[in-house]
């Protein structure tokens, strides 16, 4: 069921979160977005968004660095701490190299100085919806593999991490102390399994599977 709803969550319209204590900065961006054709909505400040907002959902903030009870900064330090992996992109008139670094260091995609050229924003959204919906890919091909994995019984778990790395049949047998026909026969249901029809592709997936 968990697999089922990570595929339906890709599919969702991307929307963008909008978080600024500057009404008309607010109105502007929504506009920008709107005229684009991208989905977007808008907060005064951190606290209203981290209440309202389905963090869990795909997309993108767009916070101002300073504002009044709680900056950006805090905002993203919340978003990590809750554990959403929405992508962050700071606006601010008070830029600086130290706060810059901070930022990026704690997951930012970008960080823009006010006044800024739409269509630098425009880019930065674009680049940062596209990061997360590769990441929310990745996820669900690895929750995918995993489930498949739920099937394989002790002994073809160890064929399988056997095979990968590159033993032949007959090695993984004296390995595990079984005949070379059980090693085929483990071997081949572990492709049908894991749904693979080559070793690279099995490979592939118990990359996956090792992955934290």
């Amino acid at each position: 069921m968990q697999n089922a709803q990570v595929k339906v969550e890709t599919l969702v319209e991307p929307i963008i979160y909008v978080v600024d204590d500057d009404e008309e900065m607010r109105s502007a961006l929504l506009d920008l977005f709107m005229v684009t054709k991208k989905r977007a909505c808008a907060f005064p400040n951190s606290s209203e968004f981290l209440r309202s907002a389905d963090t869990s959902a795909p997309g993108c903030v767009v916070v101002d660095l300073r504002m009044p009870g709680g900056t950006g900064l805090d905002l993203q330090n919340e978003l990590n701490s809750i554990g959403s992996r929405l992508p962050v992109i700071f606006l601010t008139a008070y830029a600086d190299i130290p706060t810059s670094v901070k930022a990026m260091k704690a997951g930012a995609t970008d960080f823009i100085t006010k006044p800024f050229v739409n269509q630098e924003l425009l880019e930065a959204v674009d680049h940062a919806i596209q990061l997360d919906t590769e990441r929310r890919k990745c996820d669900a091909e690895q929750i995918r593999i995993r489930e498949l994995a739920k099937s394989l019984t002790p002994r073809e778990q160890e064929v399988m991490f056997a095979v990968v790395t590159g033993l032949m049949n007959k090695q993984v047998a004296y390995e595990l102390g079984i005949s070379e026909m059980t090693v085929k026969l483990h071997r081949m249901s572990v492709m049908r399994k894991m749904q693979s029809r080559s070793l690279a592709d099995l490979v592939r997936k118990t990359e996956h599977l090792q992955r934290n």
